[in-house]
């Protein structure tokens, strides 16, 4: 089939490698414009409009798909326009340009979890399993029906940044079925259930701090939840710690939540709401991510109490 891309981040490249080996033509890809980044805040490519110049495709950078990028993506006369984490709003008339329409990956098992985080909200939301579900794309946001779905399991080891890398090797393979499917005419659209919805709103730095007046498992699914970004913190004698990864704890305690009870090769032990969490790893301000022994080197925090 004669496909348009748009998409972004990291997340969506995966998909465009696999459209482009599926041996589709790439009729032309579009990506959110280059962005300040790094140290230098040089302005930098998408990973995605990266990769599509080394593939040699054509690429677009509007600020909005306005009447200019419709006209762009009219000129290019496709079936279809794929389209995942693209990261602007597509109104109507340009999702009635391509002949099928556009299909989306999104990171959920639709109708739970639409929006901007499901990756995360999952993790959080203490979910047993999530998945990919390709969807026809209409006005609403993450509302269209849904063509193809498949679930991956949340294990207790799972974080965002390995979901995030499951998922999108994931969505690779569903696309390319998904695309497969429609060009024989079997794709059978479902409507979304009307219950069930849930919202994944955008992750907030602040929302990251930790409260250690919560369960041992809850904050321990924030801490994977929140991995890689924006990374759960607290605080300590007033410096912002760091923690990137930590696990439940055996036994229980007495001990004001957030104090520190113990310390040792296998983790920094803290009191929680209810049970004990072992700090795995972490990083001190200005420092690079520390694991427990490399941590308590030269401190002693028995005793004391993140806040």
């Amino acid at each position: 089939m004669r496909i348009a891309f748009a998409g972004t981040p990291a997340f969506s490249v995966a998909a465009l490698d696999a459209l482009h080996k599926a041996g589709h033509v790439i009729a032309g890809v579009f990506t959110q414009p280059d962005r300040p980044a790094g140290r230098g805040q040089k302005l930098s490519a998408s990973p995605v409009g990266l990769r599509a110049a080394q593939l040699g495709l054509p690429v677009f950078k509007p600020e909005k798909m306005n009447a200019e990028a419709q006209a762009q993506l009219r000129a290019l006369d496709v079936d279809l326009m794929v389209v995942v984490a693209y990261g602007l709003i597509l109104p109507q008339a340009a999702l009635d340009i391509p002949r099928h329409g556009c299909f989306n990956i999104h990171a959920s098992l639709l109708p739970r979890w639409r929006g901007a985080a499901p990756i995360q909200r999952a993790i959080l939301a203490g979910d047993a399993e999530t998945g990919i579900t390709i969807m026809q794309m209409d006005a609403g946001l993450d509302t269209g029906p849904m063509l193809l779905k498949a679930a991956l399991p949340i294990r207790g080891d799972t974080t965002a940044a390995s979901l995030h890398d499951e998922l999108a090797a994931l969505g690779a393979r569903l696309i390319v079925d998904a695309v497969d499917r429609c060009a024989r005419g079997a794709l059978q659209p479902q409507a979304q259930p009307e219950t069930g919805a849930t919202y994944a709103k955008k992750i907030s730095k602040d929302e990251a701090r930790l409260d250690w007046s919560l369960a041992a498992e809850e904050l321990a699914r924030r801490v994977r939840g929140y991995n890689p970004m924006p990374v759960a913190w607290t605080e300590l004698d007033g410096d912002r710690v760091r923690i990137h990864e930590a696990r439940v704890a055996p036994g229980s305690t007495t001990a004001t939540p957030g104090t520190v009870i113990a310390t040792g090769d296998d983790g920094i032990r803290v009191a929680c709401g209810a049970g004990l969490l072992d700090i795995l790893r972490l990083q001190w301000p200005g420092g690079r991510p520390l694991n427990a022994t490399e941590a308590c080197r030269g401190r002693k925090l028995e005793g004391l109490r993140f806040t």
